[in-house]
């Protein structure tokens, strides 16, 4: 959360000439609700069922950017599936930069929701210490400070265009 990855991912779309996808906004358009709508009112456990549908069905439409959420790779084999059906980039932050730029808008994120505030950074360390196996396997990882994820994505997708 709060990586870049929608801001990155649509830019990644552009260059490459390809459909850029955002895996919550097609989850809340086929749920017909916000994620945290899903949240209070299905649970975490059905939200990651819709997710990984949602993933698998976006991936089967052939090439595209896809944005995932911050929790999508850790659950029902979703890291491998995606490593599976293309490159992946890992945006990597440190809980400071994200708390940075999360602080105030935690009540629409609801993992975050309840730590607004003073328990934030360390609430955002103990989430990135739990993802972290799953993100590190990532095709690649990219440092996501202002302006640096930019330069590296544009690398990265000048370095792979013909395997993307």
């Amino acid at each position: 959360m709060g990586s870049g990855k929608s801001t990155y991912g649509a830019e990644a779309a552009a260059m490459l000439g390809l459909p850029f996808l955002d895996l919550d906004t097609e989850i809340e358009r086929s749920a017909g609700m916000g994620i945290s709508d899903i949240f209070r009112e299905k649970g975490e456990a059905a939200f990651r069922e819709m997710e990984r549908d949602t993933l698998r069905a976006l991936a089967s439409r052939g090439s595209s950017v896809i944005a995932t959420g911050g929790g999508t790779p850790c659950f029902h084999g979703n890291m491998d599936f995606m490593n599976a059906s293309g490159l992946t980039i890992y945006l990597k932050a440190d809980a400071e930069v994200l708390c940075g730029r999360l602080k105030g808008y935690c009540q629409d994120r609801p993992l975050l929701a309840a730590a607004d505030g003073d328990g934030l950074t360390g609430e955002i360390r103990r989430m990135l210490s739990e993802r972290e196996p799953f993100y590190s396997r990532a095709t690649f990882t990219v440092p996501s400070a202002d302006g640096i994820s930019a330069r590296s994505i544009r690398d990265i997708v000048n370095r792979h265009r013909t395997e993307l």
